[in-house]
């Protein structure tokens, strides 16, 4: 029986024509071991980037819909390069959108939910002897309207496609090594992770490490798809996400026990910049006021992460949340809106602010993990500003000016073997 393999290609992979022709040689490298070959393919390097750019400057509110018509062109033209790419080679290749390999979404644009895929169209062109080669990032809904998934969205293609077909082996290929114990760009003694699981990489994703998107993690480990995250441009292992050991097994991957052990108690640090804080001062203490701020914030759907409420010894408090940089304009208007109404003070926001987390299951079983990190912050004279926690990662709040010595700092106490 065939195999099947399901192969991601980020921007950066497809940059320029050489490395067009790069991802070609790799693609066919596995039609030639008698794979059936599926590639999901990003927009050339920095064009998604570059269309947002060019849709501000004609309107600097677009319409989503728009918005959504124009940025799926990115990965259509990539499609189609590697198609004749591979078609240099000597081999059979089709490029398809995301509509006509039958990636179905919701309504919801520039965001959204894939809700089913028609492999049909797909397995003809397999039968064919083809490699396929799809668009990602995107769907259509039932009415055939042209919807994207949210950035990196084309992880999310790739792991879904691999779910749909049931494909032996996924593979994404990035422009770094796999996944490391924090940013190499900025802590020069990272190391690179042979495995790791499904939920320490979900909440390494959802905390700032930026290899994988959130939302294709939760597809992977939801479906139990084991995914080998790797670069494009060398032929060495990468990092494997799964759910256990075993599961790796099923692919005739060798995984050392031993590997897996070695600092198992916090396995990433993670950076995220791209935060901001909104603080509403004299906030009434009564019922029902927070649930009437949050509630209004779902409405125009905004994301609140962290959220600390001051005890109150007077009936006025303050209350701060966190949020994407990029929802701060719509954020303020709705919290302004809300304060107002309920009659608070007044409402303050700050974009000079990080998030810098911890991440490994090990903490679950082990005391005293957070009083290591605030010692950590501390003996730098980091102030903490709000503090999260869960099961298996703690998150700091700091000014944005100290993000980088503390990433440095929080790995080098918890991550000494990477000296």
């Amino acid at each position: 029986m065939r195999k099947l393999v399901v192969l991601k290609f980020g921007g950066s992979s497809l940059a320029n024509p050489n490395r067009i022709k790069n991802v070609a040689r790799r693609v066919v490298d596995y039609k030639k071991q008698n794979f059936d070959v599926v590639t999901v393919v990003s927009a050339l390097g920095d064009t998604t980037d570059d269309l947002i750019s060019l849709a501000v400057q004609i309107n600097s509110n677009p319409s989503e819909r728009e918005l959504d018509m124009l940025l799926s062109t990115g990965e259509q033209i990539s499609v189609s390069l590697l198609a004749m790419a591979i078609h240099k080679l000597g081999f059979n290749a089709v490029s398809l959108t995301g509509a006509q390999v039958g990636i179905v979404t919701d309504t919801h644009h520039t965001r959204a939910r894939i809700v089913s895929i028609d492999c049909h169209r797909i397995n003809k062109h397999l039968k064919n002897e083809s490699i396929v080669i799809v668009a990602g990032f995107q769907g259509v809904t039932q009415e055939n309207e042209i919807t994207t998934l949210g950035r990196g969205g084309s992880d999310l293609t790739a792991l879904a496609l691999a779910k749909a077909l049931k494909a032996n082996l996924c593979e994404i290929y990035t422009d770094v090594d796999g996944v490391f114990s924090a940013d190499p760009r900025i802590v020069k003694n990272a190391v690179k992770l042979p495995f790791i699981y499904y939920e320490e990489m979900l909440e390494m994703a959802s905390l700032g490490a930026q290899v994988m998107q959130v939302r294709s993690v939760e597809v992977a480990k939801k479906f139990n798809i084991p995914f080998h995250v790797r670069s494009s441009f060398s032929n060495n292992s990468g990092t494997f996400i799964a759910g256990s050991i075993s599961d790796l097994n099923k692919l005739k991957l060798q995984v050392k026990e031993a590997e897996m052990m070695e600092g198992a108690l916090i396995r990433g640090v993670t950076l995220n910049k791209n935060e901001a804080k909104i603080t509403i001062c004299d906030v009434p203490d009564r019922p029902g006021v927070a649930a009437k701020l949050f509630k209004h914030l779902s409405r125009v759907d905004i994301n609140v992460d962290m959220i600390v409420q001051n005890v109150s010894h007077t009936r006025q408090t303050d209350i701060s949340f966190t949020l994407s940089k990029n929802d701060l304009p719509k954020a303020l208007k709705a919290t302004k809106t809300v304060a107002k109404e309920i009659g608070a003070g007044e409402v303050l926001s700050d974009l000079e602010v990080a998030r810098v987390s911890i991440v490994g299951v090990g903490m679950r079983s082990h005391p005293g993990v957070a009083a290591k990190m605030f010692e950590a912050l501390a003996y730098q004279k980091i102030n903490i500003e709000m503090i999260s926690t869960s099961e298996i990662s703690i998150s700091c709040i700091i000014q944005r000016k100290f993000a980088d010595k503390a990433l440095r700092v929080i790995h080098s106490k918890f991550l000494n073997r990477a000296k």
